[in-house]
């Protein structure tokens, strides 16, 4: 609903889809589908894309006939996006990618898969690194689902073995990407998806729970206002009342927090009950990845220490 008319969008205020995301989530919405090319990859090949690439991509994006994953992650670089090693050599037009990508989310059932690749093994760790859509279906690619803690498959490992990838399917500039993915994180990081996620579930069971004793009390009061910062938060940074990219660093950090409070919550006031229902049982079991997707929660307080709050860097170590 935010995109430029003209890309097919409705040219709607970023606050607008603020409002009706929340309210989709708080009314059990199946969101999950949408948040990948709405939330980070439409942005990006919005900024990014060519001509082409947008009229291609974008009108299948926008009618949900297309499904995305995004290959970043891999074994020896989670948090640690500078540290891929999945490559991309030029062949011709075209270029041969290899390597492996681990927790990339609704790989086993995605058309395409938005991937960051090293094209320059001899630069820095944050250049030579640049951004292709690949044709999930193309030869050599391997999907291993992983089965989490809760019993379902929602992250995979992906292989790529001698997969060819066409050179218009190139995304923004060659060697250069570091920026384009730290903006896709900060759409990723900066949204009410996080917050919202995990309310209706303490809501369902605020109406259900006797909340006479003290310390439940205290715990209720603690998810009231600890949404109502969060909210305040994230409409800051829709607001462009903050500067965004490292605000949302902020927003990532209290919201994925509270996604873990309200889980502990419910378990709580539902004792050994919590395990005769899935969706808490689920939950859970569930809820420490919530602050180590889309970067953990140390790396975060690192960008706020160090960006925000101008303190000294982390020691690194030497090489």
């Amino acid at each position: 609903m935010t995109w430029p008319v003209d890309k097919g969008g409705d040219g709607r205020p970023e606050v607008e889809r603020f409002v009706v995301t929340e309210q989709l989530l708080l009314g059990r919405a199946p969101m999950a589908g949408s948040f990948f090319p709405d939330r980070q990859i439409g942005p990006v090949l919005l900024a990014y894309g060519t001509p082409d690439q947008q009229e291609r991509f974008l009108p299948a994006m926008r009618q949900g006939k297309s499904k995305w994953c995004i290959g970043m992650s891999e074994p020896d670089a989670g948090s640690n996006v500078a540290g891929i090693s999945t490559k991309a050599v030029k062949d011709g037009a075209n270029w041969v990618v290899n390597g492996q990508k681990i927790w990339t989310s609704g790989a086993q059932s995605a058309d395409w898969c938005y991937l960051i690749c090293r094209t320059d093994l001899d630069a820095a760790p944050h250049k030579g690194m640049s951004e292709f859509i690949v044709d999930m279906k193309s030869p050599g690619i391997e999907v291993k689902p992983i089965k989490d803690a809760s019993g379902d498959s929602h992250f995979n490992e992906v292989f790529f073995n001698d997969v060819l990838v066409p050179g218009e399917n190139l995304v923004g500039e060659l060697n250069n990407s570091f920026g384009q993915t730290m903006r896709q994180l900060e759409h990723e990081r900066g949204g009410i998806d996080r917050l919202a996620s995990n309310q209706r579930l303490y809501l369902d069971t605020k109406e259900l729970t006797d909340s006479s004793g003290p310390l439940v009390r205290q715990k209720m009061a603690e998810i009231e206002t600890g949404y109502r910062i969060g909210r305040d938060m994230v409409l800051r940074n829709v607001l462009r009342q903050t500067p965004f990219a490292q605000y949302s660093a902020i927003t990532k950090t209290w919201c994925t927090e509270f996604e873990q409070k309200v889980a502990n919550f419910v378990g709580l006031v539902t004792g050994a009950d919590a395990m005769l229902s899935n969706r808490v049982s689920r939950n859970l079991v569930y809820s420490p990845a919530y602050t180590i997707m889309g970067g953990t929660t140390q790396i975060l307080r690192n960008i706020i220490g160090e960006r925000i709050l101008g303190l000294p860097r982390e020691p690194r170590p030497q090489t």
